[in-house]
């Protein structure tokens, strides 16, 4: 494996709830569950509401949903913004951290369409 870029911010050690320092387990420990993805997909594809989330096609349940905007809110990749039609609920919308999972979210993408038989990318992302 080739050696990683520095980071950017300093190391400091793991929170608790990690496992180990190794990044792709924090990663993990972020979105490796079977929904966080796919609400950052969602977001990168322009859905910004919590009801745009919903109607999504793998029927995520409304309680997780909840859960994974609030873990997501936490670890800033995403932030709470006025919703654009006036009313009074939040939006949301992907941070510079969020938005910086752009060129994974592609490669995870490309690798399905390439070895998964049946897939297909409906609405593409950058």
């Amino acid at each position: 494996m080739p050696k990683a870029k520095a980071s950017r911010r300093p190391h400091k050690a793991p929170p608790p709830s990690r496992r180990s320092p190794c990044p792709v387990s924090c990663a993990l420990d972020l979105f490796g569950d079977r929904w966080t993805l796919l609400v950052i997909r969602d977001l990168m594809l322009g859905r910004s509401r919590f009801k745009d989330f919903v109607s999504s096609p793998e029927g995520i349940p409304t309680n997780i949903l909840s859960d994974r905007l609030e873990r997501l809110l936490e670890a800033d990749i995403v932030r709470q913004i006025p919703a654009s039609d006036g009313g009074k609920r939040m939006a949301y919308e992907l941070t510079e951290k969020g938005d910086s999972l752009r060129p994974v979210m592609k490669s995870i993408r490309d690798w399905g369409l390439t070895w998964e038989p049946g897939t297909k990318a409906i609405l593409q992302q950058g």
